[in-house]
């Protein structure tokens, strides 16, 4: 990593207050270069407090962009932070129209040149998509990074039309305990409480909405990315990694967008922006990428960008299976259009007798986090254990063979029973024995017919089902062996079915794996630069006698059968002492159970501990919540509770008990 000091501008930066036309006033930070001349700015838009969590990783950015010539900007969106108004659910038709007028805002400003370009991994990315299809004239390109590009398939709600449990929990877990946090004195003054307490009184959880809306609905179709890529009119560059459960967008936005404006590049890295150095690496000089993309768009000089390959991804080589690699040894590739017409489907077709599929339900154990971000035990360990608790086929790899693409199968299956899933693997088996998941699909058998519907299967029907798993870039080297292995359990990813323990049979003699083989012959070197950022700024992290807990920590039953994941998040976790003088402290611990023979007995728990404070203006706020999910045969029962304090001051106390019917049951 190199920091950098010395910069074409110098700058200067500023907090102030974006108005909005119904009174609101967003919280904006603004980095710009010292010069007379009015420039381009960059917009990243999104809830996660600028003044607090995202503060660090914020200054290694917008001050270097800053420094090349740009406006950069940081907004918290409505209800979050220290902005004004209350909080919506992710990615409101309010939230989206206050982005616009933010677009705008700025291109009216005297620094501001008219165009606009916005940027942002996840959230902001994802916003940044979906602000360009309402195309508001200012905007004129965008950088989104390990973006969902479908709210409904392709987000932390759902996967092949089964509900996550993992992520669905998890994820409404940590934003009910994020809304909740108070706005800072320090840049709000007095009204600090009055916000917070207006904000308090508004905040449901997010999971509530989230699971009324099990299939495809309207609530899930007025995305008009997935519906209309032809709405953007935005240049788009999209970035994603092997590691992240949305590097598909990358694929869908190269495939569909004009490949006169966009441009695609993904890397082997899990759900951080490529420039940070957390694993699995190599980092790259990911803002050098993005500062060609905004000369070109923005500033109209010929960087070359448009001249890169369509797409540009990281074929990894084989690797050892591991739940953290600081760097995986591979090879960039570059292909002029995607489909691309260097790679070929290989069909394998699968052998043998009829098989009945019946996994016990803690299969799922080691697949690792659905949201990797750079922890020690976020990737999937050893596979051996979880092949098998299914069915495995395998298949010779004679010669050095390159996966890069979506991976699919053909399943020919019968069940006994209206509902269930199936969940399919491939990995790469080494000479050792030893299994590395290279990737994996879901299919829930009721979505078959489409993701909008719920078709029940015919109790002793024989049918056949297709479907995709997600986009790999990877090599399999001669004697190592691909194996697809197929279960009918998933947890806790996926949120089992009332009848799933009575699995499926698969019939080999009507079902095959296809994958997506990229010739590895004549493939010219491409390289990327080195990370750059600017100076970071400066948090400590105090030292503490507390022994870590463990990243994922599995605990088994035997007597009761019972399966238990708890799961740490020490990249949220402990203290840090920001330079203005704050204190934040995080806790947060997930804990999954399941027993191996009842898709009932499953549940889900979140905790989170929250507190911030600044002992020079004696603020002391604490958030704590919990959160469950069970379930019966007909319902999800979740469960929420909030507690705020300030001081010792219990300001602010709910909970929320909701039974909502399972639409697959």
């Amino acid at each position: 990593m190199h920091i950098r000091t010395s910069f074409p501008y110098e700058t200067t930066h500023e907090d102030l207050r974006i108005p909005l036309p119904d009174g609101s006033r967003l919280y904006a930070r603004v980095w710009r270069p010292i010069t007379d001349e009015p420039v381009p700015a960059l917009l990243e838009y999104l809830p996660y407090r600028l003044t607090d969590w995202t503060a660090p990783r914020d200054h290694q950015r917008h001050p270097w962009y800053a420094g090349h010539g740009y406006a950069s900007v940081r907004v918290d969106v409505r209800g979050h932070g220290n902005s004004e108004g209350m909080p919506t659910d992710e990615y409101s038709a309010t939230e989206l129209a206050d982005g616009v007028e933010v677009v705008h805002w700025l291109a009216a400003q005297a620094w501001c040149d008219g165009k606009v370009g916005m940027f942002g991994i996840s959230w902001g990315g994802f916003n940044s998509l979906r602000i360009a299809a309402l195309a508001p004239e200012p905007l004129k390109a965008i950088v989104t990074v390990c973006s969902p590009g479908d709210r409904y398939d392709n987000d932390a709600h759902h996967m092949g039309g089964s509900v996550l449990a993992v992520d669905m929990h998890a994820w409404a877990a940590t934003m009910l305990a994020f809304v909740c946090r108070p706005p800072d004195p320090r840049y709000v003054g007095d009204a600090w409480r009055d916000m917070w307490l207006r904000r308090l009184e508004e905040v449901e959880p997010f999971v509530h909405t989230w699971l009324d809306h099990q299939v495809r609905d309207h609530h899930r179709r007025h995305d008009r990315v997935r519906e209309d890529h032809g709405a953007v009119d935005a240049a788009v560059l999209a970035v994603g990694g092997w590691h992240d459960p949305y590097r598909d967008t990358v694929l869908r936005l190269v495939e569909h967008l004009p490949s006169d404006r966009v441009r695609g590049l993904i890397g082997p890295w899990s759900h951080h922006y490529p420039d940070r150095a957390l694993p699995p690496g190599p980092a790259i000089g990911f803002l050098q990428e993005t500062l060609r993309w905004w000369d070109h768009w923005l500033k109209g000089r010929d960087t070359g960008v448009m001249s890169e390959p369509l797409l540009r991804s990281y074929v990894m080589d084989a690797h050892p299976p591991a739940t953290g690699y600081e760097t995986l040894p591979g090879r960039w590739v570059g292909e002029p259009a995607w489909p691309s017409p260097h790679v070929t489907t290989a069909t394998y077709a699968l052998r043998g007798e009829p098989v009945l599929v019946r996994s016990p339900q803690h299969t799922g154990v080691d697949a690792g986090r659905f949201l990797p971000i750079g922890n020690e035990a976020d990737l999937p360990p050893d596979q051996r254990e979880e092949d098998a608790r299914g069915a495995s086929f395998e298949f010779a790899v004679p010669e050095e063979t390159w996966v890069l693409g979506r991976p699919r199968v053909r399943l020919r299956l019968a069940s006994e029973v209206p509902s269930g899933q199936v969940v399919a693997r491939v990995c790469d088996v080494a000479p050792d024995s030893s299994s590395t998941l290279v990737t994996r699909g879901v299919m829930d058998l009721s979505a078959r017919e489409g993701r909008d519907r719920v078709v029940p299967w015919t109790p002793g029907a024989t049918e056949d089902v297709t479907f995709e798993l997600s986009g790999i870039g990877y090599a399999f080297p001669p004697g190592h062996r691909i194996r697809l292995s197929l279960a009918s359990a998933y947890w806790p990813w996926i949120w089992p079915q009332p009848d799933s323990a009575a699995g499926f049979t698969l019939d080999p003699s009507g079902s095959a794996l296809e994958l997506p083989v990229r010739a590895c012959a004549t493939v010219p070197p491409l390289t990327l630069e080195e990370p750059e950022q600017s100076e970071p700024l400066g948090v400590a992290h105090p030292a503490t006698l507390d022994e870590p807990r463990p990243g994922r920590l599995v605990v088994r039953d035997v007597a009761k059968g019972e399966w238990r994941l708890e799961v740490d998040q020490p990249r949220h976790g402990g203290t840090r002492v920001y330079p203005d003088g704050l204190e934040l402290t995080e806790e947060a611990l997930e804990a999954y159970a399941i027993r191996e023979d009842d898709p009932l007995s499953a549940r889900a728990r979140s905790d989170w501990t929250i507190r911030l404070h600044r002992p020079e203006l004696a603020w002391d706020t604490t958030i704590r919540t919990q959160s469950e999910i069970a379930c019966t045969a007909e319902d999800f029962l979740a469960s929420n509770e909030v507690i705020c304090t300030s001081g010792a001051e219990v300001v602010f106390h709910r909970t929320w008990e909701k039974r909502i019917p399972r639409a697959a049951s």
